[in-house]
């Protein structure tokens, strides 16, 4: 899975529309906003939120591995650690398993801000470091003889691509079920239907975590 730049980029793409399917990456807000709203905008608008502070979750997270990647020596390290990360957090929060009581404070005006923070809180930047720091090395050619500059520009510029591509496939998968919800089903649909994804969440942190630990290990670089 990590070693195929081809499978990393579905990786990207199934942990997006897995935090999108996610209740707690915030589509119910959506719908709600969307009711108290006025119009379709709202909706929209509600929408563009959420993503944007996703977005900046994943982007101010793995913008730092960027320049971190590009310390050619100790990539194996890095990606160690990164992996050991997750994994705990992962294990923090299976163990724990309950919501930061900031979050709760935020109003729902503020959704961008409240997207940012409970995706951060959640470990979801955290999730993608190691995919990341995988396209890092599978890309390019003779990367050990760029300099540090470009090396790093390049691997910024993957870091917000991966971020983009993650976000619009969670926006895609969210939006879906919080369209549907507010136009079709209606909120019996959440009262009935209403699923906890924390426990799965904080196994999921774990998992892709060993795995990209075992790959490393595995690949002995």
């Amino acid at each position: 899975m990590f070693g195929d730049t081809a499978g990393l980029w579905l990786a990207v793409i199934a942990l997006g529309l897995y935090h999108g399917l996610n209740p707690g990456m915030g589509w119910p807000l959506v719908v709600s906003a969307a009711l108290m709203g006025k119009d379709r905008a709202d909706f929209f608008r509600a929408l563009g939120a959420l993503a944007a502070g996703h977005f900046l979750a994943m982007a101010s997270l793995l913008l730092p591995f960027a320049l971190l990647a590009s310390l050619l020596d100790w990539q194996k390290q890095i990606r160690e650690v990164a992996a050991l990360m997750l994994g705990g957090f992962g294990v923090f929060l299976f163990v724990r398993n309950r919501h930061p009581r900031f979050l709760v404070r935020i109003p729902p005006s503020k959704l961008a801000l409240w997207s940012f923070l409970v995706a951060t809180a959640h470990g979801a930047g955290l999730m993608l470091a190691p995919i990341y720091l995988g396209l890092c090395r599978a890309g390019g050619p003779d990367v050990s003889h760029r300099a540090a500059s470009e090396l790093i520009a390049r691997n910024a510029g993957i870091a917000i691509f991966v971020s983009l591509a993650h976000t619009a496939a969670m926006i895609v998968a969210g939006g879906s079920i919080a369209y549907a919800v507010h136009r079709w089903l209606g909120l019996k649909f959440l009262s009935k239907s209403w699923f906890n994804l924390d426990r799965a969440w904080a196994a999921s942190l774990v998992l892709v975590g060993a795995v990209s630990l075992a790959a490393i290990l595995a690949g002995g670089e």
